[in-house]
């Protein structure tokens, strides 16, 4: 009998060391600890190929933490788990908190994400007509000329951040979104949006391609959605589109390597369901019945996807191990989650409360978000212990 997604929580967390210590009190090294993140992270998404609950464990966290990069979403899983504690909800850095005027509990330890060095370079032309990026501020050669500045990656470090259920202070008042009494048409109209900002046309038609419940036509760049369906389903079915519209056009190699939305095969549709997935979950539509079929193919699409990789040519830069592959494709889904519900504005904060300050789109009006005590009927709505 395959786990429930409620036991898959703690299994896939299970033995991977994620404290701040080697052992005793000595303390980590900034590389030491990066290598630890990396390889619990390596260990759960092993785990993840094996079953396809565990697959389903990190999309629930990841349509709370939808702000975050799948890796760091199942990072900050783990690491609550292995203290027997809640699921993160809302993550924050040590200041942060302290500038919604909340501080850290005493004798709680951080929890850590794997986050971008990032340093200022600026783009050079040099005479030859080559291109190369210096640090700023460095002298150019005569007949070099500057093509501007952007900021690179340089390598990755630990950051240590704390879920709200570790702080204590001033109550958060929650913005709500969609996602309270979240209204199908509502949402259809919203992920209608996020169609047409990618260029594509919404058409609800009986003529429908292959009397398929919804099909992507990156020729025409329409997406067709069963007429028949009710409106429920209809916005369901789009969200999964939505997905193919994503991560599967005819430039991306990845979505070759996993299948296409003229194939319906593959991990291309299990990536397509889990954007929807995770979209809806966010939406509060707990779509785990319909979308089975598909998570349940999760883990063999994966090894389907393994054995196509290495047999592509000799110095190919796709994934090939199960593991690199579960990591793409964790990413891809996030990624393609985030790029909708940054349109569609579910309820809550992404897990990530800068966000929230900084869109003036979102409704003011409060709503509790589960995180401590729920608020009385007549008091103020508010999250945190």
């Amino acid at each position: 009998m395959a786990p429930r997604p409620e036991d898959a929580s703690s299994a896939v967390t299970a033995d991977i060391p994620a404290d701040g210590k080697v052992s005793g009190t000595t303390r980590r090294t900034p590389e030491e600890r990066i290598s630890t993140l990396t390889e619990g992270l390596h260990r759960i998404l092993e785990k993840a190929v094996e079953s396809p609950s565990h697959w389903q464990v990190l999309l629930d966290a990841s349509s709370t933490l939808w702000r975050y990069s799948g890796g760091n979403v199942a990072l900050l899983m783990m690491q609550m788990a292995q203290r027997g504690t809640e699921e993160p909800t809302l993550v924050a850095g040590y200041k942060e908190w302290a500038r919604h005027g909340r501080t850290v509990t005493k004798g709680e330890h951080a929890l850590w994400v794997i986050a971008p060095r990032t340093a200022r370079v600026q783009q050079v032309t040099f005479p030859d007509g080559s291109r190369r990026r210096v640090p700023v501020g460095d002298q150019l050669p005569h007949g070099a000329f500057d093509d501007g500045k952007k900021t690179v990656i340089t390598g990755w470090r630990g950051q240590a951040v704390f879920d709200v259920s570790q702080t204590q202070g001033t109550p958060l008042l929650v913005p709500r979104g969609l996602g309270s009494g979240v209204d199908a048409a509502e949402l259809w109209g919203s992920l209608e949006a996020v169609a047409r900002s990618h260029g594509f046309k919404v058409d609800v038609t009986d003529a429908q391609y292959g009397l398929t419940s919804g099909f992507t036509d990156f020729a025409e760049h329409r997406v067709q959605v069963g007429a028949w369906l009710s409106s429920e389903e209809r916005t369901a079915v789009l969200a999964h589109e939505l997905g193919h519209v994503l991560l599967h056009g005819p430039d991306d190699r990845l979505g070759r390597l996993y299948g296409s939305s003229a194939d319906h095969r593959g991990l291309a549709e299990v990536e397509a369901e889990s954007v929807a997935y995770t979209v809806l979950k966010a939406h509060g539509i707990d779509r785990g019945p319909q979308s089975a079929t598909y998570l349940a193919g999760w883990a063999d699409a994966v090894l389907d996807a393994e054995k196509d990789a290495i047999s592509q040519e000799a110095g190919s830069k796709l994934p090939e191990s199960r593991v690199d592959i579960a990591k793409s494709v964790l990413g891809r889904v996030t990624a393609a989650s985030k790029g909708i519900l940054e349109i569609t504005h579910p309820p809550g904060f992404g897990g990530k409360i800068t966000a929230v300050e900084a869109d003036p789109r979102l409704d003011p009006i409060p709503t509790y978000v589960g995180i401590g005590r729920p608020p009385s009927t007549d008091g103020p709505v508010m999250a945190g212990p």
